[in-house]
């Protein structure tokens, strides 16, 4: 396309992208598979309503996905930043048209704090399930007053990966966004599907290939971008959950400190699993609270045994799979005289879970207040998959606590 003799070249768009660009909603909403465009598809988007005069602010929540959008608008608009015509400040990622209000500006945003301190006439938040929820409600929102602004949200459905670095309270989010999107009849918001084989400029053929290597939950969420909040064949139920969940916390008799230790450094990925639970005279559970984090293991160790002082537990129970007695060992650098018990995780997972589940079933494990990861990890956990360090932590403690089995005939 051509602008006051300036040539800007945009990505061609496939249909799925198209059918959105066209929307005059002034809410949009993108349930999108990985590599499905939806990137692509906001740049275009972008660089068009910049070309219209409009002042754009882009936001994702890490650096390497900013970098993605904004290779390609500085592509589109290369020829009028090389001639001077728009600046560019590289380091701050903005493009505009000194003395205007004409703008593009790609910055990284988890919460409503990183978003602050600007505002649009078109506000696009991508990948918007890791971000808080605050960083629409709180600041994204408001930013649009002034100009009654339009705002865009992308997101792909979380998968047990994703929602470990999420910075959301409620996971689920961005989905709930979408259901309300699609049951809208104002016209203020629209909803759109991309799969990843709606981009036509990607092989069908190495998708599925790909997929082969994948489970079937998540081909279907990040692939299929089909949102689901429990997998079929999962061992724990919502509504099971749900129908046994307390608001207040009974007199106990014991409480515990479970802990699934992450690994030697803080990683992006691998949190430390760490659930405070309890068990009253009547021989019913109580899950207190996930204190589940990216952690050192100064980090996670420390965390436990306030835990474990906080609550006046009667002890830590921590796997041992890393590094042998690594994880008393640094327990007790914080707490010497902590009482801790070791486990060493040589059952099957199934094995190891199933009969807590079982608990639950019968009304046995309540949760006192509402745990949205914990819960997530539970319901969406298909046995053979790697299990998540949450769901870990609770069937240590509950195994301690209400089984025949207790941890320590699992000693090698």
């Amino acid at each position: 396309m051509k602008t006051a003799e300036i040539e800007v070249i945009l990505p061609r768009p496939h249909e799925k992208q198209e059918n959105f660009l066209d929307s005059s909603a002034k809410r949009k909403i993108i349930r999108a598979g990985r590599r499905s465009g939806k990137t692509y598809g906001s740049a275009i988007y972008a660089v068009e309503q910049f070309l219209n005069g409009k002042r754009i602010l882009y936001g994702a929540p890490t650096q390497e996905q900013v970098d993605r959008f904004w290779h390609v608008i500085c592509n589109a608009l290369y020829e009028p930043i090389e001639t001077g015509i728009y600046y560019k400040n590289e380091t701050k990622h903005i493009i505009e048209l000194h003395g205007t209000e004409q703008r593009i500006r790609a910055k990284t945003c988890w919460n409503a704090d990183t978003l602050r301190g600007d505002y649009a006439d078109e506000l696009i938040l991508d990948e918007f399930q890791l971000m808080n929820e605050d960083t629409w409600g709180l600041v994204g929102a408001p930013m649009l007053l002034d100009n009654d602004g339009n705002a865009i949200f992308i997101y792909t459905p979380p998968s047990l990966a994703s929602r470990s670095v999420t910075k959301a309270n409620d996971p689920m989010h961005a989905s709930k966004l979408f259901k309300k999107a699609q049951t809208d009849k104002s016209g203020l918001w629209e909803a759109f599907h991309f799969t990843t084989y709606d981009n036509p400029f990607i092989s069908k053929e190495v998708i599925d290939n790909i997929s082969n290597d994948m489970s079937s939950i998540s081909f279907n969420m990040e692939i299929m971008a089909e949102d689901i909040d429990e997998a079929p064949g999962a061992l724990w139920k919502r509504i099971i959950i749900d129908k046994y969940r307390i608001s207040e916390m009974p007199e106990l008799k014991r409480i515990v400190v479970g802990v699934d230790p992450s690994g030697t450094s803080k990683s992006t990925s691998d949190e430390a699993g760490i659930i405070i639970a309890g068990i009253d005279t009547k021989e019913h559970g109580y899950v207190l609270e996930d204190l589940t984090a990216l952690f050192t293991p100064n980090q996670w160790a420390y965390t436990s045994v306030a835990a474990y002082m906080k609550w006046e537990a009667d002890r830590i129970i921590g796997e041992a799979n890393y590094g042998g007695d690594m994880v008393e060992t640094t327990v007790r650098n914080i707490l010497q005289e902590v009482s801790y018990k070791s486990v060493n995780a040589s059952r099957g997972k199934y094995i190891r879970a199933e009969p807590i589940a079982a608990l639950y079933e019968r009304g046995k494990i309540h949760h006192v207040g509402k745990f949205n990861k914990l819960e997530d990890e539970m319901c969406l956990w298909i046995p053979g998959d790697k299990s998540p360090n949450r769901m870990d932590a609770l069937v240590w403690c509950f195994t301690e606590l209400m089984t025949k089995n207790k941890v320590e005939s699992w000693v090698l």
